[in-house]
């Protein structure tokens, strides 16, 4: 068996992100939206100038809420968004990780690995996630 694909489907969650949204947001709260919703690390990976910035953070945004779809909460309480970090892999594939609130929930329901898909056309940004069990090795 292929280790990447290693382990059970535990949760997956999918979501839709309208660009112009989060265009809004930026427009309207800047800084202080991007620190309450994006680590550094993806406010950094976001840089890109116009309208591509504002893609790629609709993309992450639609990846943290297809999380939490995936471990069937909701953001709730003691939970951050920051608590989900989109990340690139070497390869170039994006990956999740995760702390505090969410990642604790994250292993309370046995998932191990993340796989993720981005993508945004149209004025839509989407995340599809996988949340899996087995080894976090591979």
């Amino acid at each position: 068996m292929n280790p990447r694909h290693q382990g059970g489907v535990v949760g997956h969650g999918i979501d839709l992100v309208e660009i112009a949204r989060i265009e809004r947001m930026l427009m309207d709260h800047g800084e202080q939206f991007l620190g309450r919703v994006f680590t550094v690390h993806e406010q950094g990976a976001a840089e890109a100038v116009g309208r591509r910035r504002a893609e790629r953070l609709a993309a992450r945004f639609a990846a943290k809420e297809a999380t939490l779809k995936a471990i069937g909460t909701g953001l709730r309480s003691r939970m951050c968004w920051t608590d989900i970090e989109v990340v690139t892999l070497p390869t170039g594939a994006p990956s999740l990780r995760l702390s505090g609130e969410v990642g604790r929930v994250a292993d309370q329901h046995g998932i191990r690995r993340w796989l993720i898909s981005l993508s945004h056309a149209g004025g839509f940004a989407m995340a599809s996630v996988l949340g899996l069990s087995g080894s976090s090795e591979g």
